[in-house]
């Protein structure tokens, strides 16, 4: 009977050695079985291919704005002797006009000035209203908080009839003040609702504790939250900036002299002369109008992705 017992114990040490072996080599095995995904032929049709498309559709038009800025004004048209997507004979001609000839340089001051203005003011709104929304935790803050962002889904075309007639009323009708206090009703609900969400995974132990070493709210505002928010800060504001950059509708509105106008409406409506357009001068506007944020974005692209994810250090 000891003999059996022995036996029967020897091949259950050897099953479940089996069993062990099998597990350990399971892993192996999926791995063996996921190299077919990993081949170079599906990862050029998975991985680089739809890259490729969407880099191609993502800067053709700034490749084609590029050559038609430097396209003498005889290749612009003939398709015949000269190939549309490349150019011969680069000329500085069109930028040379643009700057010397029209009134771009007021154009790209004014969207700087009024892009730089509005996002400060939208900024320093949206971080009171969104710190009480979430951190005060008042009655009816969550409420509050949709209305915001349901204001923000208002499309500018129904606002700007009523903010024109404000504008008109209060004696600010073409200047750039009225850009710079009617592009925040825009800002504000956006930056509001972006910064709402970083605000809320911030560890709120911070908070109390400094509500217990007895901080004011707004030492806890300026010396806790705010600097563990820069990278929300960052990406609302470069939002923000983005937003009042391109503006159209309202700067077409209430801007009706050329020197107070800005690049989106400056360059649509003081380049295109009835029927003929000078695409040389429009798309070196269109071209060196669009550089600012692409140096901006360069420049904070690591806050925004870090605003992106809510990463907050603990």
């Amino acid at each position: 009977m000891a003999g059996e017992r022995r036996a029967e114990v020897g091949e259950e040490i050897v099953s479940e050695a089996l069993a062990a072996a099998r597990a350990a080599q399971a892993p192996v095995d999926d791995i063996v079985g996921m190299e077919q995904y990993n081949s170079l032929p599906r990862r050029i049709l998975v991985t680089y291919l739809p890259l490729a498309v969407f880099v191609f559709v993502l800067l053709f038009p700034f490749y084609w704005m590029a050559i038609t800025a430097v396209k003498p004004n005889h290749q612009l048209t003939n398709y015949t002797d000269y190939s549309p997507f490349w150019v011969v004979g680069p000329t500085l001609e069109h930028i040379r006009y643009l700057f010397l000839e029209t009134s771009y340089p007021g154009w790209l001051w004014n969207t700087i000035l009024v892009s730089v203005a509005s996002t400060v003011l939208a900024l320093a709104a949206s971080v009171f209203a969104a710190y009480a929304i979430e951190r005060v935790r008042f009655t009816g803050a969550r409420v509050t908080g949709l209305l915001i962002f349901l204001a923000y889904l208002v499309p500018p075309s129904i606002l700007f009839i009523p903010l024109a007639f404000i504008v008109f009323q209060v004696g600010i009708f073409d200047s750039r003040l009225a850009l710079i206090l009617t592009y925040p009703t825009f800002l504000i609900p956006f930056c509001t609702w972006l910064l709402m969400g970083y605000f809320r995974s911030i560890p709120f132990e911070l908070e109390e504790s400094a509500l217990v070493d007895g901080a004011s709210r707004w030492q806890i505002l300026t010396k806790v939250i705010l600097p563990l928010a820069i990278p929300g800060l960052i990406s609302a504001g470069i939002f923000a900036f983005t937003l009042s950059w391109n503006e159209f509708i309202y700067a077409l509105t209430f801007i009706s002299s050329s020197e107070n106008k800005t690049v989106p409406v400056g360059v649509l409506t003081e380049l295109v002369r009835g029927d003929i357009y000078e695409w040389g001068a429009l798309m070196s506007g269109a071209l060196i109008g669009s550089l600012p944020v692409v140096i901006l974005y360069s420049f904070f692209v690591d806050y925004y992705v870090s605003s992106m994810t809510g990463a907050v250090k603990e």
